[in-house]
C-alpha cells in the first residue's frame, strides 16, 4: 500500500451516523456477470473426457515447428504413433482481418461498461427521496454530491436507507433493476480514502461528512492520539440544546400538519366562482372596448378611402376631359404641323443653298490661291502671302511685316463672317481692324498680377520685344483655333491647326460644293440696285 494513504480516525461515531450526513454514492467494478453460489474449485472442472485425458497425459515440451519439418512430417508420416489430440488455442484474432477485430474489441468494450443511476428510499417507502443522474458508459462510477438534511426529520434522522441501482447496456433501449442493497449506516466501516483499494464486482461506497465509508472491507482507523484534556459542555447545557432541538422539531411538524389541514380543507370547499367570472367579465368588457376603438378606427379608414375614391374619380373625369380636347387639338394641328415640316425642309433647303452661294461668293471676295514658287501648301489671299503660322528668320526676310498683318487680318475678317453664315459661334471672338486686328481670350487662366490683357494682336509689334512677339504669335494660334471650330462644326477633320489658309480654303470649298444649282440672290434693300 502507498504511504500516501495514511490511516486516519472517523469524526463521527457509528451510532451518531444519519442520513443528512450521507453527501454522495460511488460504484467500482461494474460487472453483468450473474453472482456465483460456491466457490471456483476442482469442483468447476470440465469432467469430459478430452478434458480428463490432457490432464492425465504426461507435460511435453513442444518445440517451434517450420514449413519444411511440417511438409517432412507429413511425407514420413509414422503409423504406429497414436494420433494426440490437438492442443487448443488462444489466437482466435491471429489471423483477423482489422475489420472484424476491431468489431471485436468493440463488443468486449461494450459488455463490460454500461449507463447507472441509482435511487434511495427509506422506510419500505416505495417512492425514492432521491434519484440520482444518469452516469454513461462506463464501469466505475461517481455520482453527484446531494443533501438529505433539509428533506424532513423522518429522513435526516433516519440511520438505514435502501439503494436501488438500475443499469442498461450500450445495446438495450430499456433499464433493467441491477441491484438492491439495505444499508445500515452504523455497520459501515470507515476506509478514509478511494486509493490503493481492489474493489469487488457491483462495490458501493459511501461519502459521508468524514470521509468515504464502505461495507466490504474492514475499518481502518489510526489509533487515538494522547492529547491534553479538553473542556466541554456540561450535562445541563447538552439536555438543553437537546430539549430546544426537540421543541424546534415538534414545531416544524406542527407547522407541516397544520399546513396539511389547510390544504385539506381547501380541497374540500366548493371553488367560489365569483371571482373568476368577474375576472371573465372585466376581461370580455376589456375585449368589447379594444374591438370598438377598432370598429371606429376602421369607419374612420373607410370614409377616408372612400373620399379619396371620390377625390380620384373627380380627377380622373377632369383628366379625360383634357386629354379629350388634347386629342381634338392633336387632331386639327396635325395638318398644320404636317405643314410646318415641310415647310422647315423648304427652309432648310434654301438655307443650305444660300450657304453654298454666299460661300461661294466669300471664295470669290477673298480667293486663296497657291503661291508661285513656293513650298506645298503655300497659300496667298486677295494676292497677300500668309506663311503657315511660322514667323521665324527665313519667313521675316520673305515676307514683310506690313502684308504679314494685312494677310492676317483679311484671314480674321473671312473667319468671322463664316461664324454668322454657318451659325457656328467663334471660341475666341475676331475684332478686324485691317492690319491691326485682334483677337480676345475669355476662357484661358490668366495671372492676376499684374492685371492680363485678354487681346491679342494680329500683328507684329514694333520695337520687336520679345513679350509683343509671343503675344502675335498666340493671337495666331487663337485664329487657327477658331477656324478649326468652324471646320468642325461641319464635320471636317484637320490635320494641323498650324495651316491657317489651307484650313480656310478647304472650308469654303466643303461649304460650297453641290450637284443643285445655286439659288440667285435675292433683291433687296436699294431700289436702284434692282436690274
Amino acid at each position: 500500500m502507498s504511504s500516501l494513504a495514511e490511516p486516519r480516525r472517523p469524526r463521527l461515531l457509528a451510532q451518531n451516523r444519519k442520513l443528512r450526513h450521507l453527501k454522495g454514492l460511488s460504484l467500482r467494478g461494474l460487472s453483468f456477470a450473474p453472482t456465483h453460489l460456491r466457490t471456483a474449485d476442482d469442483a468447476e472442472l470440465t469432467r469430459g473426457p478430452g478434458t480428463l485425458g490432457a490432464v492425465r497425459e504426461a507435460p511435453l515440451l513442444h518445440a517451434s515447428r517450420s514449413s519444411d519439418g511440417l511438409r517432412q512430417d507429413g511425407l514420413r508420416a509414422d503409423k504406429r504413433r497414436p494420433k494426440q489430440q490437438p492442443r487448443r488455442t488462444s489466437l482466435s484474432l491471429a489471423h483477423a482481418t482489422p475489420t472484424s477485430r476491431q468489431k471485436k474489441l468493440e463488443a468486449l468494450a461494450d459488455g463490460s461498461v454500461g449507463d447507472v443511476f441509482f435511487s434511495l428510499h427509506v422506510g419500505g417507502d416505495a417512492e425514492p427521496v432521491y434519484v440520482s443522474e444518469v452516469r454513461q458508459r462506463s464501469a466505475n462510477f461517481d455520482f453527484r454530491f446531494f443533501d438529505l438534511a433539509s428533506s424532513g426529520a423522518a429522513v435526516a434522522r433516519s440511520c438505514s436507507m435502501t439503494v436501488r441501482v438500475w443499469s442498461r447496456r450500450s445495446n438495450q433501449t430499456t433499464w433493467v433493476f441491477f441491484l438492491e442493497e439495505l444499508v445500515d449506516l452504523r455497520q459501515l466501516n470507515f476506509i478514509g480514502s478511494l486509493m490503493d483499494r481492489r474493489f469487488p464486482p457491483n462495490a458501493l461506497i459511501f461519502h459521508l461528512e468524514d470521509g468515504v465509508y464502505s461495507l466490504d472491507f474492514p475499518a481502518k482507523a489510526a489509533d487515538p492520539k494522547q492529547g491534553p484534556a479538553i473542556a466541554t459542555s456540561s450535562y445541563s447545557a447538552l439536555m438543553k440544546l437537546a430539549n430546544l432541538e426537540s421543541s424546534i422539531q415538534d414545531a416544524m411538524d406542527t407547522q407541516r400538519k397544520i399546513m396539511s389541514e389547510i390544504n385539506t380543507m381547501l380541497e374540500q370547499r366548493p371553488p367560489n366562482a365569483v371571482g373568476a367570472a368577474e375576472e371573465e367579465v372585466a376581461l370580455a368588457e376589456m375585449y368589447v372596448a379594444a374591438q370598438r376603438r377598432a370598429n371606429r378606427a376602421a369607419e374612420k379608414r373607410r370614409d377616408e378611402l372612400r373620399e379619396s375614391l371620390r377625390s380620384r374619380r373627380a380627377a380622373i373625369a377632369e383628366g379625360e376631359e383634357v386629354q379629350a380636347a388634347a386629342e381634338g387639338h392633336v387632331a386639327s394641328n396635325r395638318e398644320r404641323l404636317e405643314a410646318s415640316r415641310e415647310l422647315a425642309e423648304r427652309t432648310e433647303q434654301q438655307m443650305r443653298g444660300q450657304r453654298r452661294r454666299i460661300c461661294s461668293e466669300l471664295s470669290d471676295m477673298f480667293p486663296i490661291t497657291p503661291m508661285p514658287n513656293a513650298p506645298p501648301l503655300s497659300f496667298q489671299i486677295c494676292g497677300l502671302p500668309l506663311p503657315n503660322s511660322t514667323y521665324d528668320a527665313a519667313t521675316a526676310r520673305s515676307i514683310d511685316e506690313d502684308g504679314l498683318s494685312a494677310a492676317l487680318g483679311l484671314a480674321a475678317l473671312l473667319t468671322r463672317n463664316l461664324q454668322f453664315y454657318l451659325s457656328h459661334p467663334l471660341p475666341y471672338p475676331l475684332y478686324p481692324h485691317g492690319s491691326r486686328s485682334v483677337v480676345r481670350d475669355d476662357i484661358s487662366q490668366l495671372p492676376d498680377k499684374p492685371p492680363p490683357r485678354r487681346e491679342f494682336p494680329l500683328h507684329l509689334p514694333r520695337g520687336g520685344s520679345t513679350m509683343g512677339h509671343w503675344r502675335f504669335e498666340y493671337g495666331w494660334f487663337l485664329l487657327n483655333k477658331d477656324i478649326e471650330a468652324l471646320c468642325a462644326s461641319q464635320g471636317l477633320k484637320v490635320v494641323d491647326i498650324r495651316h491657317s489658309l489651307p484650313n480656310l480654303k478647304y472650308l469654303l470649298y466643303v461649304c460650297s460644293a453641290g450637284t443643285d444649282q445655286v439659288p440667285e440672290r435675292k433683291k433687296g434693300g436699294v431700289r436702284g440696285l434692282w436690274a
